[in-house]
């Protein structure tokens, strides 16, 4: 069988192009009627972790063929922040205390150049502009020197809701891994993995081996005096005073433990042989 010629293969794809733009001008009038249902403009963020972890993992399964999935998901990113944008506009603030170009890359990846992006130097910052503003997001790299976790504890403050990228790899494009935080999101929150913020005379770092056995794992912690402040991630499943008893079991004896917040369970695409 004759190849097909350039031409026809070139009418093919601006078909394939004609066809894609009308699906996202499809998902638009969509989406307007869905603001006019949800009325998300009058209710703050629009943002949902739980249903784009889902959906990107869901893309990260299906997915197969000559395009690299840095492209796919670069451009789903691109496709569902900017629609949420649409929904109810909000903007991305970012500790950048670790470097201002991880964070940049992280933010422009995974929430693109329609959402406004604001640095602050200080986690503070980040905090109070998350926590004045509607709808808005704020992101920390997993390795911020802490304990900027505490300013997260008590009722009405910002909470973590998700952990980026939702998809990891090794060779991610935009792979920092960071916490994003907003104000508490009751009917939008995925508790697969539960954040805690809890207080012990000294910490010891060779227990984590053993806490990764019941799938418990030591975030961060941060040393101040004679006090270590640790940020606790811990399966949703796990009683809070199951975690403290592990934790006694081992002869470390924590206080003030405090939920801190909740994202889903990170999903690692596997590599090609």
């Amino acid at each position: 069988m004759a190849l097909p010629s350039l031409s026809d293969l070139r009418q093919e794809i601006d078909r394939i192009d004609a066809s894609m733009h009308d699906l996202l001008m499809e998902r638009g009038t969509i989406i307007d009627t869905l603001i006019e249902v949800k009325k998300t403009v009058d209710s703050g963020s629009a943002f949902r972790p739980g249903r784009e972890a889902s959906m990107m993992r869901a893309l990260a399964e299906r997915h197969h063929g000559l395009l690299p999935f840095d492209t796919v998901e670069s451009i789903w990113r691109v496709i569902i922040s900017t629609f949420t944008y649409v929904q109810a506009p909000y903007a991305v603030h970012a500790d950048i205390s670790v470097g201002d170009a991880p964070m940049r890359d992280t933010a422009r990846f995974h929430f693109g150049f329609t959402v406004p992006y604001h640095t602050h130097v200080t986690a503070s910052d980040v905090m109070t502009a998350v926590g004045q503003a509607a709808g808005d997001l704020g992101i920390f790299a997993v390795t911020t020197p802490g304990p900027w976790w505490l300013d997260l504890i008590g009722e009405g403050t910002p909470k973590i809701i998700a952990r980026l990228p939702f998809v990891e790899r090794p060779d991610h494009p935009a792979g920092t891994p960071v916490f994003v935080i907003s104000k508490p999101l009751a009917d939008a929150a995925v508790r697969e993995r539960v954040l805690y913020t809890a207080q012990t005379e000294r910490w010891r770092g060779d227990i984590t081996p053993t806490l990764a056995k019941d799938d418990i794992a030591i975030e961060s912690h941060s040393t101040t005096d004679s006090l270590s402040s640790l940020l606790i991630s811990a399966p949703g499943a796990l009683d809070p005073a199951r975690l403290k008893s592990t934790f006694s079991t081992l002869g470390l004896s924590v206080s003030d433990l405090y939920e801190i917040g909740s994202h889903a369970q990170r999903f690692h695409l596997s590599q090609p042989d």
